[in-house]
This record gives structure tokens, sequence and C-alpha cells, in this order.
């Protein structure tokens, strides 16, 4: 068959495709879909709808895995997937853009649409998301007089032209609702008001022109702005939080419906933390506040499924892991009972949609502490009994009938009569999450070494000069590591003299190296800003000696104003003898970015034959050391994973594919480490014969490592997810 014959025949499919699909059936026949809102609701052709989301990450997962994981969200009683657009991952460099693989977004939308549920699309582009640079494109901080997120030319111009080519990509792919597509309503911008005040005037400025900007765009479907409560006229303000039912101004204006795009599900987990999850009760709580105090008709938990952080895109100090408590965890498995008690309660309100979208609403107190809200037609009714008491069980009386209530809790009465739900009685089955090891990686002689080489020689350095430069700058993000390497010329005074090393910086850790020896490294934490400070005795010979420092960085920061002017990296080293103390600041500073190992590649297959793997000993585990072994694929369909729980801190590769950085050396206040499983996508397999690789900067031992399956068993409803 010819090209041409072959691109005719090709077309002829597409085209049988959108003759045969029920959305283009539903135009060919004049049938209206439209998307619209009033005060109470979003409106899908001409109805109001009461909708229920879930906050899925293309990125996050594999294309392999989405056809499940939207399939269990459909399950779970979801109608809406919402996700974020991830400008850095799909413009990697400037007018270089990349849709391929984890990053097809249209592939991820185009799958939610075939199973029946609506789509979210929050361009943003700044995102946030705990993900690195908050989205943005590192390029984007070197645009000559550039400031984010403000009314400047250079970033709204940048800003302008990836939101227009995510929106007429969808176009062009008939992907927004009144074309036949999923999608029913998108975002722009995220969270602005909390930074706002430190742009002053070119705030409010910024937003309306992004309102402008986006509506202009005519999409078609509407916009909304989350925690910006003067969102102009047409977009929605929505609420982010834990608890909107309780925190959330309402909509600016009488035409526009209650949303909220953000309800957390836990908390994202930081290195050296431990797990904070949710209750499935206090979510129910809040899920069903929101609807009977704000007339709430959107609720989208964030994150549904929050997947795992792969290579460097975790943002400062977050795990590889992430919202691992959601109702789908890491693996996409279903997080039991939350899971099941939410699905309960989506289908008791979905029940109730009538009266709670069109009925006559009235709240009245029970109690000091007791509420109740009303929502009723002339046939149908609704009643949601809420007590904020956390300790006492009170009885209250409505419509001539006595209630008891559970502490802090939401009773919903179908026809104001009957209890149909509880959000404290969670009657969905509990689960158990295991871990069971399938291979273990022991055997001394399968592993292979390959020591990170440290710079010594100023001279040979990738550059050299009289300062010390700002981290980010220099390694522009693709990197989390920048080598400082100076030469000291010592000269005893005395025997004995006690010298030590001090060293300043804005990274997240430095490795300190004298004459080619380790001498210590300090780190800092999550939630501990400002410089971390080394200071370390060290020993010296006379004459000419290389002081070489490895800064770390464990992400980039993904918030705050004036992104574009953080700074990171080493600061301030000095030598202190005795008394003495001596600046290097001016000192020629070489300086090499990133590790020889990455830049060689030595992770991928054609990387690791161009260098010279060494056996390992039982006792030599050294920082900075690259580590290689094979591993078999277990058998069956269960989620893989790695326990690192022996290992330091590093990056790992399974057949050249990054599953992201490992801290376990790092330990919560528990005394555990924050994370020490590490997920390996089945996609990332071979039938035989896996090749992993990882990068060590501690000196943990490899030997330890072992591949496991994880599952989950149902075991009734007592007792808590493991």
């Amino acid at each position: 068959m010819s090209r041409s014959m072959a691109l005719v025949v090709a077309a002829l499919v597409v085209l049988a495709a959108l003759r045969t699909s029920p959305a283009a059936a539903e135009i060919q026949r004049g049938v209206r879909r439209e998307v619209s809102y009033d005060g109470r609701a979003l409106i899908v052709d001409g109805t109001r709808r009461m909708l229920f989301s879930g906050e899925m990450h293309y990125t996050r997962s594999t294309p392999e895995m989405w056809p499940t994981l939207i399939a269990k969200a459909k399950e779970g009683g979801l109608d809406v997937i919402q996700t974020y657009v991830f400008w850095n991952v799909h413009e990697p460099a400037k007018g270089q853009y990349n849709f391929m693989g984890r990053y097809d977004l249209v592939k991820f939308i185009k799958e939610i649409q075939a199973q029946g549920l609506y789509v979210s699309l929050r361009i943003g582009p700044f995102i946030e998301a705990e993900w690195k640079y908050g989205g943005f494109p590192f390029w984007l901080h070197d645009v000559s007089n550039i400031t984010f997120r403000s009314d400047n030319e250079p970033f709204k111009q940048h800003m302008q032209r990836f939101v227009t080519q995510i929106v007429n990509m969808m176009k062009h792919e008939g992907l927004y609702y009144p074309q036949g597509g999923p999608i029913i309503i998108s975002q722009i911008e995220n969270e602005y008001q909390m930074v706002q005040p430190a742009f002053g005037s070119s705030g409010p400025r910024y937003v309306h022109w992004a309102a402008s900007m986006a509506v202009n765009l005519q999409t078609g479907v509407p916009w909304m702005m989350c925690k910006q409560d003067d969102a102009p006229n047409p977009v929605i303000n929505s609420c982010n939080g834990r608890i909107c039912g309780e925190t959330f101004v309402g909509p600016n204006s009488p035409n526009k419906p209650a949303l909220w795009t953000e309800n957390w599900t836990s908390r994202f987990l930081t290195y050296g933390s431990d797990t904070k999850l949710r209750s499935p009760e206090d979510i129910a709580f809040a899920v069903a506040l929101f609807i009977a105090r704000k007339k709430g008709s959107f609720v989208n938990y964030y994150m549904y499924h929050g997947g795992t952080n792969f290579g460097r895109f975790a943002s400062s100090y977050v795990t590889t892991s992430y919202y691992d408590g959601a109702p789908l965890d890491e693996y996409g498995l279903i997080w039991q009972p939350t899971w099941g008690h939410l699905r309960e309660l989506h289908a008791v309100v979905k029940q109730s949609s009538e009266p709670l979208l069109f009925g006559k609403y009235s709240g009245f107190l029970l109690g000091q502490e007791q509420e109740a809200h009303v929502f009723e037609t002339e046939s149908k009714c609704v009643a949601f009994l809420v007590n904020f008491d956390k300790s006492q069980m009170p009885k209250v009386t409505f419509r001539h009938i006595s209630f008891q209530l559970a502490p802090k809790s939401i009773s919903i009465l179908s026809d104001c009569r009957r209890v149909v739900y509880e959000t404290a009685k969670v009657k969905a089955q509990h689960g158990s999450r295991t871990a069971e090891v399938v291979q273990s990686l022991s055997d001394i002689n399968t592993w292979k070494a390959f020591k990170e080489p440290i710079p010594l020689d100023v001279k040979k350095a990738m550059y050299t000069t009289k300062q010390l430069l700002e981290q980010l700058s220099v390694t522009k993000d693709e990197t989390d590591y920048l080598w400082y390497t100076v030469s000291y010329d010592y000269r005893p005074i005395g025997d004995g003299q006690l010298v030590l090393l001090n060293v300043e910086s804005r990274a997240h850790i430095v490795h300190a190296f004298v004459n080619n020896q380790y001498v210590g490294s300090v780190h800092g934490s999550h939630d501990e800003g400002g410089d971390i400070i080394l200071k370390t005795r060290i020993f010296l010979k006379e004459g000419q000696n290389t002081i070489s420092l490895l800064n770390v960085m464990v992400g980039s920061p993904d918030s705050g104003a004036h992104m574009e002017r953080r700074v990171f990296g080493i600061r301030k080293v000095t030598i202190q003898k005795g008394k003495q103390s001596e600046l290097l600041k001016n000192k020629l500073w070489g300086y090499q970015v990133g590790l020889f190992g990455e830049r060689n590649h030595i992770y991928t297959q054609g990387g690791s034959h161009s260098i010279e793997w060494v056996t390992i000993n039982n006792t030599t585990y050294h920082p900075l050391t690259w580590y290689k072994t094979t591993f078999e694929t277990p058998a069956g369909n269960d989620a893989v994973a790695l326990n690192l729980a022996g290992m330091g801190k590093g990056e790992v590769w399974i057949n050249g594919e990054s599953i992201g950085r490992y801290w376990v050396s790092f330990k919560a206040p528990s005394g555990n480490p924050s994370q020490s499983m590490y997920h390996v996508p089945r996609y990332f397999l071979k039938p035989q014969g896996n090749t992993l690789v990882l990068f060590e900067e501690m000196g943990g031992n490899p030997k330890q490592i072992t591949v496991n399956t994880v599952s989950v068993r149902s075991r009734g409803n007592a007792g808590l997810f493991g």
C-alpha cells in the first residue's frame, strides 16, 4: 500500500470513528452540547449537575495504568477526572514540545472520555503541585527582565503562548464539551491570592489580564480560579483546602456556583516527616458540610490517585511517593475504607440531587454545636444534621423525630426523615496492604560498583571564576548536583593546630571532601528554611590542598512570590586555623555541573558499557558510589516495589527509567524512614533480566535491597488500612 493510500485509509477510519461516537452522533442530530453555570451548579446540556471529581496526574503514573485508574475512579462514584497541565514536561526547552509517553495529555483525556467521565483541565500554567519549579520550565528563569506571575510583558507573552498552545491542541482534538469532548471546565492560574500582596498594584492587573486572556480563547466551557476570592467575571472563584465548608467565603457573585477544586485527602509527604493520613470519616464530614452549608455542587479530591514522582520532578524535600493515602494509593490499589466510604457518600448525594440543585434551602441551629441544613422541592426533601462536638453524642429533634448524632458527624436524611448515611459510621470493608519479598539482592557476586570521581584539579573544571555562583543558575535545574572545588595553600603554625572547615549553603545537602577524602555532610529539612551550615575538623597537608564540595538540591522550589529571584548554592566558605579565620570567597573556584555518571548516562544500557564496573566486597560501601545488578520480573500482575531501607540517599533507575530519588537515611520523628518502598511500574520491566542502577550518596548497603510485590486484601470492617 502506498503512503498516500495509507493516509487516506487512516483518515477514513478516523471519520468512521467520529461518525459512530455518541458525542458526534448527538452533534449530527442537533443535540445541544454546552456547558454554562448559574448560582447553584455547572449546567451541562441545560441541566444542573452535582459533580464529584478526582485529581489524577498523567505524569505521575504510566499510560498502561490510566485505564484501570480511571475505571476505579468511576466505580468509586466520580463524574470528573481533574488534572494539571505540566508546562515543564511539555516544553522542556523553549519551543521544543514533548507530548509522548507519560506526557501524552491527549491520550489521557481520550481515555477518560472513553470511560464516560468528564475532564476538569487545570492549565495554570503555574501549578505548584509539589512539582519542581511549580511546573514552570527553568528556561523561563533566564528570560530577560522577567517577573513571574505579574503584570510583566515577558512573562505574560510566554504564559499566553503556552496556554494558547494547550487550548488549540484541545480544540484540534475536539476535546472541549461543545465539540463532543469531555472537558467541561478549565482553570487559569493557581492559588494566586496567596502571593498577590507581594506584587503590589501589579497583582490585580495580572489577575484581570489572566482572566481576560483565558476567556478570550473561547473554549466554550467556563473558567475558574482557585483561592482567588476576587476572580473577575465570568471566571468562577473556587476553594482549596481541607474544610471548605467552613473556610470558603463563597462565590463572589450570586450567579456563580460553589466549587471545591482541592479537597486534600491526605498531606503530601516530605523527607524527615511521618505520614499523616486523613480519616475517611473526616473527609466525608468535610464533603457533606460543603454541600450543606455552601450549597456546593462540585467537589474534587486532591489527590484521588497520587502516584509517583518519577525522576527529579518532586519539589524541595518532597518524597517520590505522592499522596499514597489517597482513595487510590500510589500503586493504583483501592485504599480502603476511604474509597468505599466516599463511594457510599457519592451515591447518597446523587440520589438527592434534585432537591440539592433545585430545592429551596433553609438552615438553622439544633443546639450549641448542632445545625440542620434542608433542601426541599414540592415532592422531595433532603436534610443534613451536623454535629460539630468532637466528644458528645447529643440527641436532637428534627421535624418531630428524635435523632442521636455521633461525635463530629453529619447525618444525611432522605425525605428529611430517614438516615441513609452517617459520615462517622464507616460501613465499607477495610483492607490491608502487604509487601511480599519475592527476590533478595543479597548475593554480593551479582553487584558491580563504580566510584563517582571527585574533582581534584581546579584547572580541569568545566569553568572557573573567582566567586561563589548560585546553583540553579548554573545547573539550569537539569541535575541535583553541583561541585564547587578550590585549591588551598596551607602553612601550619605550630604542631597539632586545630583546623576547621565552615561551609554555609542554601542548598539542601553539602558533602565535603579534602584531598579526595570524605570529611562530612550536612542537610536541611522542608520545614526549616535558610542556610545549612557544615562545620567539621579537617587535616591539611603543608602546601596545596584540594577542597571539593558537592552541593545537592533535593528538588527545586514549587511556590512563593518571585520564584525567579530565589537563590541556592554555597554562600560562604572559611578555613579556621586556631583563632584565625580565612574567607575563601575570592579564591579561584572550579565548577562541575552534575555527576560523571549522569553526564555519561551510565544508568542506561549504552552508557553502562562506557565505564569499568568493579566487584565489591562485604565491607566497602563508600559515599558517592554507583551500583549495578539485575533482577527478574516477579510473576503475576501485582504491583512491584523495591525496599531500599538499607540505603542512604540517591536515585534509582530500572532499565534506564528513573523511579525517583530515595532518602531513607533521613529518619522521621518516629525513627522510621519517611519512605522505604519505591514503586516500579510493570511497564518499566522486561520479561526477564532487568537492570537496576542506583547512585548512593551516603554509603548504604545495596545487598539489603529486596524486590517486593504489593497487594491488598479485604478483612471485614474492623481495623485500619495498613
